[in-house]
């Protein structure tokens, strides 16, 4: 009988150093997309998956993280005492439970393997997810559920792929694909930064997985890969060749590269347009820039 996924590893030590200055007083992951912080909508995919248990792999600088899911008793005493439910509720689904959510440092930036690895006494003998916040993905069913709901079928390790064009496949870790089952894609290789003509396919992994604690125990030796850095798809890669259960997801939704400036921007526009007390006023602002732009040309 397969164990159900229900711890999540969020790797968050990054320095975000894209979006200095900004990232200079803020972590980048309570950055607002429309009005929550990215890492709200991570928080919110793993909840939809039945994730109980919410480690975050932290650094010097993050506390603001550890803030923003504790309780803010002034703040919801004003708005009690104003009568703003509605507001109050929103605050409310922010707060974590105690002891839902553990948080670890990484003292040094040593590679997401090692952020992963760093998690591995809190995870013991279970299969886990890790969500890149960074990573975010519109979807009528979040990616995770998803990913966990093909998990129940296959068993083993999963990433989510998408198709990139091959110009881009330098920065992702590449599947080398065995063969398709539906979105499920059984993997006979996984390649970390490949050159584009040296790429195997063109399937990118991106921020979603479901590992078996073998990765971790393959993460042990703390060998650097690409970059210089331990790298978790080596550790994935590992599985293929020992016990060839390494399995490709490709999730229904659209992916935002939330870790660059153009991306973030994106996301912005696509998540504001999907508000429908936005939708207007945003659609009049493009029409208004658009037609400013062809005047001007």
């Amino acid at each position: 009988m397969k164990k159900r996924v229900t711890k999540a590893i969020f790797p968050v030590a990054g320095l975000g150093t894209r979006f200095l200055p900004a990232t200079k007083a803020i972590p980048k992951e309570i950055m607002m997309l429309v009005d929550r912080p990215l890492i709200q909508y991570a928080i919110d995919e793993a909840r939809a998956a039945g994730i109980k248990e919410f480690i975050f792999v932290t650094s010097r600088g993050k506390s603001a993280l550890e803030d923003y899911f504790d309780e803010a008793p002034q703040l919801e005493a004003t708005l009690r005492r104003d009568g703003k439910q509605e507001l109050l509720e929103v605050l409310k689904s922010t707060n974590m439970d105690s002891g839902a959510i553990a948080y670890l440092r990484q003292h040094q930036a040593l590679g997401l393997g090692h952020a992963v690895w760093c998690a591995r006494r809190l995870i013991a003998d279970e299969p886990f997810a890790v969500i890149l916040p960074d990573d975010v993905i519109a979807a009528d069913k979040p990616c995770l559920q998803q990913m966990v709901e093909a998990y129940a079928e296959t068993g083993g390790n999963m990433v989510a792929t998408m198709e990139v064009p091959y110009d881009q496949v330098s920065s992702y870790g590449v599947l080398d694909v065995e063969r398709t089952l539906g979105a499920v894609i059984k993997a006979r290789g996984m390649v970390e930064k490949p050159a584009a003509g040296e790429a195997p396919s063109n399937l990118a992994v991106i921020g979603r997985y479901i590992l078996t604690p073998k990765v971790l125990r393959n993460l042990d030796r703390r060998e650097a890969g690409a970059g210089g850095e331990i790298q978790l798809t080596d550790a994935i890669a590992e599985e293929i060749a020992r016990s060839d259960n390494v399995y490709g997801y490709r999730f229904q939704g659209h992916r935002y590269d939330c870790g660059s400036k153009s991306g973030f921007l994106r996301a912005t526009l696509a998540f504001g347009l999907a508000r429908p007390e936005l939708r207007a006023d945003l659609e009049a602002f493009i029409d208004e820039l658009y037609a400013a732009r062809k005047v001007a040309q």
